[in-house]
């Protein structure tokens, strides 16, 4: 297993977000690094940049999944979005 060499960054955090790491650092009996290693390491898969074929798969599996019980969203979708804004 090749390590990769840690590189220190500076970040800036609010009150509660600092307050909501160190407890859960304490809960999880790890640094507050190790969690914002974590989630970022979390983060770069999950935003990794996907080959058009699965971009298309995907796309493909996802159509039809969800329904909103409207017949006639192809006609009326822009009404509905701006309703949806203004709520």
């Amino acid at each position: 297993m090749i390590l990769a060499q840690m590189i220190r960054v500076q970040v800036q955090l609010n009150e509660v977000q600092l307050q909501a790491l160190k407890t859960r650092a304490r809960r999880e009996q790890v640094s507050v690094s190790a969690l914002v290693r974590r989630a970022v390491a979390a983060w770069v898969v999950v935003e990794a940049e996907l080959a058009p074929d699965e971009q298309r798969r995907r796309a493909i599996e996802a159509a039809g999944t969800f329904a909103s019980g409207l017949q006639d969203v192809v006609r009326h979708h822009d009404d509905y979005l701006a309703e949806a804004y203004r709520q």
